[in-house]
């Protein structure tokens, strides 16, 4: 039973979504395109404030983190010193009957057949095989599949390279946005007075080429990442690393005012050679508990392989203690499009209301809300109503993101501001003609208030702000 509501919710999301111009898929009128979203009017809208607050609270808060802004394209050797090239992969299987491609990992959980995170390559193949009778194929429901394999999850180009054999030497779209940090720390400290410990945050797209990407925006093959590597002396890793959990928790928690039961801390168990320490925020999903976001201990395994591939010395000298050491990292890694799944999750309301009829709302923190503010003249075919209510929009639109609405009745139009979030209803009707004043209605209570249109930018702040 709670598996179908979880189902239904996400249904209910996804519809939202296309129906309101938050998500639409890629490329729809030729078919789409396959595990890739296009971000509508307020989706953008979301997203923008989305980032704004994390660049705030992770850059403009702190004096020690500052901001970078890498290319997509880097230098082959980049992505074979970090280990991509020969180890970032997924275990891949293909059915024999339809040709579906999919990541075991994805069938066994499908399966209900649990995949310990400790497991070798050969220990889940192992599993798969040992539970194969169990096991569907998503698009023909057969269970007859290929051997187990690995899949790399670069995205290759030929950016650059005019020749038919281009696929053996290629470039790549970077499948993550932390190595463009690691690659200009030199540049940041010699062009800076940062001085160790210190961050760098960056938000920006990433590529992965995922076998069978699913549940929405959760897993696509393009994404926005935002990272923040924090660079640390070795003595001090461990303590910079607690901080920053309880950093990003607080972010979670106090400023996007997330429900803390919808949140919890996963640690990692199998750890990479290199790790010190991993955690992931996992957040309640549609689908169950997620990873949300990374906050990892790297030690010095970056700047060591990158000092060892580029053969530039990476080391930093304590200008005090005159100590000579490779930085250690900790970061904290997310992507939007999670986080923006998280809020649609954590808002999308369903009510019955006093008079027999339900609403959907989706109940955003003011401050994240696509439009904060939407602008009615009551009547559509009143010309002195509509000239009050532009006049009206016009101030508020430099101060606040408005949206002005005179399509259908006052009560349609309220509906649909509630289904994309917005907060504020101001309405110009006969009265504000005489007196000077309009209705302001708030989102979540409905109630109405009367407000002078002088006092209307220093009320909307208050309550925005």
């Amino acid at each position: 039973m709670a598996e179908k509501e979880e189902n239904n919710l996400m249904e209910k999301i996804v519809s939202l979504c296309k129906r309101r111009g938050f998500v639409y898929p890629s490329s729809e009128i030729y078919g789409g395109f396959s595990s890739c979203y296009d971000y509508g009017p307020y989706g953008a809208e979301l997203e923008s404030s989305i980032k704004k607050m994390w660049w705030d609270y992770m850059v403009q808060f702190r004096e020690d983190i500052i901001g970078l802004n890498s290319a997509i394209f880097m230098h082959p050797k980049i992505w074979e010193a970090s280990g991509h090239v020969s180890g970032f992969a997924d275990p891949l299987t293909e059915c024999k009957n339809c040709h579906t491609r999919s990541r075991v990992d994805h069938l066994l959980e499908d399966a209900s057949v649990i995949a310990d995170e400790k497991m070798s390559e050969k220990e889940i193949a192992d599993l798969f095989k040992k539970n194969i009778q169990k096991i569907k194929c998503p698009n023909c429901g057969k269970s007859d599949f290929t051997e187990v394999k690995k899949f790399n999850l670069l995205v290759k180009s030929n950016l650059g390279n005019f020749t038919d054999d281009w696929q053996k030497d290629p470039v790549y779209l970077r499948g993550e946005t932390c190595q463009g940090i690691y690659v200009n720390y030199k540049n940041v400290l010699d062009s800076t007075r940062s001085r160790i410990p210190f961050g760098i945050a960056q938000i920006g797209k990433a590529f992965r080429n995922e076998i069978t990407a699913r549940q929405f925006i959760f897993r696509t093959r393009e994404f926005e990442q935002m990272e923040m590597q924090y660079f640390t002396s070795p003595k001090t890793e461990m303590q910079e690393y607690e901080k920053l959990r309880e950093y990003r928790w607080k972010f979670y928690t106090e400023y996007l005012s997330i429900k803390e039961k919808n949140l919890k801390w996963h640690k990692h168990d199998n750890l990479v050679f290199y790790a010190k320490e991993a955690f992931d925020i996992e957040y309640n999903f549609p689908f169950g508990f997620k990873e949300l976001e990374g906050v990892h201990a790297r030690g010095d395994y970056d700047l060591t392989q990158h000092s060892k591939f580029s053969k530039t010395d990476l080391s930093y000298t304590d200008p005090e203690t005159k100590e000579k050491y490779t930085p250690h990292i900790i970061e904290s890694s997310v992507g939007v499009a999670r986080i923006m799944l998280a809020l649609m999750t954590e808002a999308y309301t369903e009510e019955k209301l006093e008079d027999g009829e339900e609403r959907i709302v989706m109940k955003f923190p003011v401050k994240l809300a696509p439009v904060k503010v939407a602008v009615f003249p009551l009547l559509k075919n009143k010309p002195e109503l509509v000239k009050k209510a532009k006049a009206v929009f016009d101030v508020l639109k430099y101060k606040f993101m408005c949206e002005f609405d005179d399509n259908g009745n006052i009560g349609k139009r309220y509906r649909r501001q509630d289904e994309i979030g917005t907060p504020f209803c101001v309405t110009i009707d006969f009265d504000t003609l005489e007196n000077g004043d309009v209705t302001v209605r708030d989102r979540d209570t409905m109630k109405q208030e009367r407000i002078k249109i002088e006092d209307l930018q220093s009320f909307l702040n208050n309550k925005i702000n």
